[in-house]
């Protein structure tokens, strides 16, 4: 008997991947079943998806936070990173107060995993890359102010903090509507080390 995320695991097995056939499989499933099959992927199928929707689809930051939500209003992204251990986190989102939520120029977010009492909440600021193909989340750049329900804000450049965000710039692609995925670099070097997200409805 298949299971949630077998045939988006299978999809991943070919090369090339068929990114059309990804997000069409993708957007056909409920909120919970989506989230379930890419938390089912595997390191390999994280990579294989990143490699295979290169270009395919453009990412903006509205994708990530819809113009509909209101500035600084929390967008949570459910995810799983290609790490030996605690794979399952999130990606939380806000516009800044006063920006377009129509055009806006960054978002504002962190990271809520388990481990995030020892190495802080990794705050970030995304952006969109100059061609409007990608999103770029820089760990380096910390918001100054955040939503009154999000932990204190911290930089990453300090104490264990610096060894999973230091220097950290994470490349995010689109796959379908609702989901997106990653690679991260730090300083430059290609971690090979891939995350998968979900924006929840």
């Amino acid at each position: 008997m298949r299971r949630i995320g077998d045939e988006l695991r299978d999809r991943l097995r070919r090369a090339p991947v068929d990114a059309r056939g990804v997000r069409e499989h993708l957007d056909g499933l409920s909120s919970a079943e989506r989230s379930q099959a890419i938390r089912s992927l595997d390191r390999a199928a994280q990579r294989n998806l990143f490699e295979g929707v290169a270009g395919f689809l453009p990412l903006q930051l509205t994708d990530l936070v819809p113009a509909l939500i209101s500035n600084f209003e929390e967008v949570r992204h459910c995810g799983k990173n290609s790490l030996p251990v605690f794979t399952h986190f999130e990606k939380r989102f806000c516009r800044p107060r006063g920006a377009d939520p129509q055009r806006p120029e960054k978002l504002f977010g962190f990271n809520h995993q388990r481990l995030a009492r020892f190495t802080g909440p990794g705050y970030f600021v995304a952006t969109e890359d100059p061609r409007g193909r990608e999103v770029r989340i820089d760990y380096a750049d910390v918001p100054d102010t955040r939503p009154e329900n999000w932990p204190s804000i911290r930089d990453n450049e300090s104490g264990l903090a610096s060894l999973v965000y230091g220097g950290m710039l994470d490349t995010l692609r689109r796959v379908s509507e609702h989901v997106t995925v990653g690679s991260a670099a730090r300083r430059g070097r290609d971690l090979n080390s891939w995350f998968i997200l979900c924006r929840e409805d």
